[in-house]
């Protein structure tokens, strides 16, 4: 299935990932930092990353700003509201880049989406914001008191019980709120805008025990959201819920994932309590153990790391020992792997351990062998892999365990832990599993000469630059040069640019003139599209850079004088950051 990294942390204690924002001009924006480690992720053996929000926030590029307190849904960075331009991780040009190099990788990108609530309301449950000129009160998807709770009643069919459905900032009612379907129809236009600006590949939703199924369903399989990957936060304990959240048939019907808490949860006991915890309570547990094609398992998240009592403290190699030689979707967080300042450096052993997971780890789980302090397991797909969890602190175990090896077969420990092994005549085979030291108490046995690395397939990406003067782009200007934006290519590489325009008002003459201009600040490549010739723009790159999308409109007839567009830019990003041009 793949493994995900979550691509940001928090730290106590309100304070979301490192930023320029914060004074220090040294400390890269986010969205850069990312995107310089794409090509590690993907030796690593990630296969996609999690995006934080992306939108605007209530209190713009502070220190507490996590991107969970959305204030704009067509602001990621590109226009001055909250007293910033950038969001915290950076501007809506280096967010772009990130994805571009993300995929250029062949990593998937998953973006978190807050469809719940809204923040920074000027007035009580009023939202304005700017439009593309910096005019106020001028900006697309203005909310009013009738959009909210307690203004209209709340919505039918939560995600969870109307007791757990808490408010986080000013509570949106996609199904209740007035006028009928105004926010509904809005929150999808919106995130179908993100995901086509971005071109992502699949979603993290937020908090969905507080939004109505009736909404969440068909919001996911609107517009380009469709198809694509999402998973839920559940937040609970108990995997019976969550599991009928999935499948509900008149609910979910197995359109989004969600992660597993319960799993989560037991690790914590786990972890937190070598030698005093029954290993034997792993055994198909949580969600992944009912459902494991629907679970996203984790050790660790931005919420519960941040959160007295949810995080584990201790012994965090060995939750994640377990997670990524198990069945189902594991997740990575940032800040137990990477080795960057205010994070726990355990990249090394985790990297060992998505190798095994990627290579290894396949197929449907045989329990072995349990006691209080042991747990043993084997998948029995691909090469088979027998996974040893010893959570005693103060002494090592041997166990003799059959297998599905088959008789007098050698099996190499690819944690490095323990020595190499042959399994007998009948397929059984005694492991010996080391004390746990640091979490460090797990083995992972399979067949012997078992090698390789992880290939990249590079994918170019489709992003759209949609212009209009409620958006964050400027509509195409008659007679004046507007740019849309720019891209991050790779030399030598195709580069197409497709302009879609209301062009039914458009006399013979009116045009609007697409230019390409180089990081050189030459052009390109130029094209003219009228009412008779729409075709897309196509050139080849020369150097690696940003590459401008300069737009003027002419002879626009005065009933529409500054048209609204999109315009679809389809290029290949490099794998590292390279210098750009002048």
């Amino acid at each position: 299935m793949g493994v995900l990294l979550q691509g940001f942390y928090k730290m106590l204690p309100c304070q979301a990932v490192p930023s320029p924002a914060d004074g220090d001009p040294a400390v890269p924006w986010w969205w850069d930092h990312l995107a310089a480690q794409a090509q590690d992720f993907r030796h690593a053996g990630f296969t996609a990353i999690w995006l934080p929000p992306v939108l605007k926030n209530a209190s713009g590029a502070t220190a507490g700003a996590d991107g969970y307190g959305v204030f704009d849904d067509y602001d990621m960075g590109s226009k001055p509201q909250k007293g910033t331009g950038p969001t915290r991780f950076g501007s809506r040009e280096q967010l772009q880049r990130c994805v571009a190099t993300l995929r250029a990788n062949g990593l998937d990108v998953y973006v978190d989406l807050v469809e719940h609530q809204r923040s920074g309301d000027t007035t009580p449950f009023v939202f304005r914001y700017l439009g593309a000129d910096g005019a106020r009160d001028a900006g697309r998807f203005p909310k009013n008191p009738s959009n909210f709770l307690p203004q209209v009643p709340r919505d039918p069919n939560l995600g969870g019980p109307p007791a757990d459905d808490f408010p986080f900032g000013r509570e949106l009612a996609p199904i209740n709120a007035l006028p009928a379907h105004y926010v509904f129809d809005n929150l999808i236009a919106a995130a179908d805008w993100l995901t086509r600006a971005l071109d992502v590949q699949g979603y993290r939703i937020d908090d969905v025990k507080g939004l109505s199924t009736d909404f969440l369903r068909p919001f996911l399989n609107a517009k380009s959201m469709a198809g694509k990957f999402a998973v839920g936060e559940f937040f609970d304990g108990n995997p019976v819920p969550i599991n009928d959240w999935i499948f509900n048939h008149a609910g979910m019907q197995g359109r989004a994932s969600a992660f597993d808490f319960p799993l989560k949860f037991v690790l914590n006991g786990m972890c937190n309590n070598a030698g005093r915890f029954d290993m034997s309570a792993l055994d198909h547990v949580g969600l992944a153990g009912i459902s494991p094609l629907s679970a996203v398992t984790f050790v660790e998240n931005h919420d519960t790391d941040s959160s007295p009592g949810q995080a584990v403290v201790f012994n965090k190699l060995m939750g994640y020992a377990y997670i990524l030689t198990s069945e189902g979707y594991p997740c990575v967080y940032y800040r137990d792997y990477s080795t960057d300042k205010n994070c726990y450096g355990l990249k090394p052993h985790i990297d060992n351990l998505v190798w095994i997971h990627e290579k290894l780890a396949a197929g449907p789980t045989q329990q072995r062998w349990k006691d209080f302090n042991v747990f043993a397991y084997e998948r029995l797909g691909g090469p088979h892999l027998l996974v040893g969890l010893n959570n005693d602190p103060n002494g090592a175990r041997r166990i003799a365990v059959a297998s599905g090896f088959g008789a007098n077969v050698m099996l190499h420990d690819y944690t490095g832990h323990a020595a190499d092994v042959q399994t007998d005549a009948a397929g059984n085979v005694t492991l010996d599993l080391p004390q746990n030291t640091n979490g460090l108490g797990y083995v992972c046995y399979s067949r012997q000469f078992q090698y390789g690395g992880f290939d990249t397939t590079a994918h170019s990406v489709t992003q759209d630059f949609e212009g209009a003067a409620d958006l964050d782009i400027l509509p195409a200007l008659n007679g004046k040069a507007v740019q849309a934006g720019r891209v991050w290519c790779s030399a030598g590489s195709p580069l197409r640019a497709q302009l879609t325009s209301d062009i039914g008002a458009f006399a013979d003459a009116s045009a609007i003139l697409l230019e390409l201009i180089a990081p050189d600040g030459s052009v390109l490549a130029r094209r003219s599209f009228t009412k008779s010739d729409s075709r897309a723009l196509a050139a080849t790159t020369r150097a690696t850079g940003f590459y401008g999308c300069r737009l003027t409109a002419s002879n626009i007839p005065p009933g529409n004088p500054n048209p609204a567009y999109t315009l679809s830019v389809t290029y290949s990003a490099p794998p590292t950051l390279e210098p750009s041009g002048p």
